[in-house]
Parts: C-alpha cells; structure tokens; sequence
C-alpha cells in the first residue's frame, strides 16, 4: 500500500512539472506576441534568466535593440550560450548586463517597452519598494508587461496549502494582492494598468499566471 501511494504521488509530481513546462512555454509566446504587438523597437527585459524571452524577440526583425538584465552569473553564462549566435552578429541588436533591477541605473532608461516575467515573486518583500523606485521612478519604460504566479490556483497543481511553485519564491500573490500592489504602484508612478491571465482559465480560482500591464502616462 505504501508503495502504492509513493507512485501515486510520484506520478502526480511528473504531472505537476508537465502542466508547469508547457505553461512556461505558453507564457513565454505570450509575452513575447504582446511585446510584438506594442509597437516596440527597444525592449529591456528585466530578470531575463537563460534568454528564453530574448530569443523569441532577437528572431522578429521588429526588434532592435533588446537588453536583458539578470543578478545570477550561471543564468546569464546559460543566456550567452543560448544567444551565442544573435551576439555574434555586427551590428549586435542584444546585451547583457549583469545586475538588480532594485538597483537604479540611469543605461537602463528610455526603453519603449519592458517585461518581468515571472521574476516579482523572487523578491524579498522589504525590497519591493526598491524595485518600484529603480524601475517605475528610473528606467520608466514606455510600458511595462509583468506575470506572476496565481496562487489560487495552486491547488490544481496538486501543491499543499502554503507551498509555492518554486522553492526560491519569497511570495505568491492571490489576484486581489496583486492587482493592489499594481494599482498602488501605477497610481504613485503616473502609469495606467491594466490585468489579464496567461493558462486555463477555471472561473474560481483565475488563470495560473496573472499579469500586469502598464503605459506610462507621460
């Protein structure tokens, strides 16, 4: 019987994973079409990890200068490898800065449009408002699209009340938090925002992913 349960809950995790890696693949094309669909030239990918985003925006012509900016070294080692060949290119339309989007810096500044993809929800609390200051008060792109995880929707992942879907979240927001948090920050920094989800919708619980998009009044 206890053998039985370990694969029972062995197979419900490989599920769990399955349903995360085609969401993060649904989202990623997500962000990336509305990115498209702005307009933009310069696109600032804040929390870029292995350049999963940049990829899909160095491969439309649209784009031409994209910057992506991440405080882990092995993650932006995996990013150079992945976009070894867009690096490679002359004029190059891609760099990568090593560094916190908590930290201001002015390079940052006058983008037509910026992305945190599933990046808000790594950030100690105590730190948020120092990313609204550097990113909203400093870099103030043009817009601003940002997903996150629905924690209502956790429950259809299988995760125990309280679990988060990575280990290294420092939080996970219901859709009333979040969408607080945003309307506070856009109302501080003279942004509009507007809400939506990415992923099955289920009329209780939302969209796995929420997200946040913000234009600049200005």
């Amino acid at each position: 019987m206890r053998q039985s349960m370990n694969h029972e809950r062995t197979g419900s995790r490989e599920n769990t994973m399955t349903q995360m890696t085609s969401l993060h693949e649904e989202r990623l094309d997500f962000v990336f079409r509305t990115l498209r669909d702005t307009g933009a030239r310069r696109v600032l990918d804040l929390g870029c990890g292995s350049g999963s985003l940049l990829y899909r925006l160095l491969a439309d012509s649209q784009f031409d200068q994209v910057t992506g900016l991440e405080d882990s070294g092995v993650s932006l080692r995996q990013a150079r490898s992945i976009l070894a060949p867009f690096l490679d290119e002359t004029p190059s339309r891609i760099e990568l800065i090593r560094g916190s989007y908590a930290e201001c810096n002015p390079a940052l500044a006058g983008y037509e449009a910026a992305a945190m993809v599933e990046t808000i929800e790594h950030v100690r609390p105590e730190q948020l408002s120092r990313v609204e200051m550097a990113v909203f008060g400093e870099y103030r792109p043009g817009c601003l699209f940002m997903t996150t995880p629905n924690r209502e929707y956790n429950p259809l992942f299988d995760l125990e009340p309280g679990e988060f879907r990575e280990e290294d979240h420092k939080f996970e927001w219901d859709r009333a938090k979040f969408q607080r948090w945003a309307r506070g920050v856009a109302s501080r920094n003279r942004y509009d925002v507007r809400f939506g989800g990415i992923g099955e919708y289920v009329p209780e619980v939302g969209h796995p992913t929420q997200t946040a998009f913000f234009t600049r009044q200005d």
